[in-house]
């Protein structure tokens, strides 16, 4: 089996399981849902800003601030990504500017292509 957690020391966050876990373990995060405009902009790497999560498409479910969650997208049956709420879901809604999930692995990155060694 692939490697199906992974850690970033630089950022200082938690062991997080990877994009191939969630598509294998849906239920192991909590789910944020994008709407179609932000698929490609997910997958080229970029964060989640706040109007791509509470535009019509979207669904937003209620996660504090620096909790890992998996990013869905609509129309989309598997995980873009794997993220860090940047803010809670309710700050999200109130102020929808700026990042509001840090993107921290996504489909086919670095880590996505990483070779399993024994």
């Amino acid at each position: 089996m692939e490697s199906c957690f992974s850690s970033d020391r630089e950022k200082d966050l938690s062991t997080q399981p990877s994009d191939c876990c969630i598509n294998v373990y849906p239920f192991i995060l909590p789910h944020q849902q994008v709407d179609k405009g932000a698929i490609k902009f997910v997958l080229s790497g970029a964060n989640i800003m706040c109007p791509g999560l509470t535009s019509p498409g979207a669904k937003l479910y209620s996660a504090k601030a620096d909790t890992v969650v998996a990013i869905m997208a609509e129309g989309k049956q598997h995980a873009l990504c794997v993220g860090v709420m940047k803010m809670s879901t309710e700050n999200i809604e109130k102020v929808n500017k700026g990042i509001g999930i840090e993107n921290v692995h996504y489909l086919n990155d670095g880590l996505w292509h990483m070779k399993t060694y024994k």
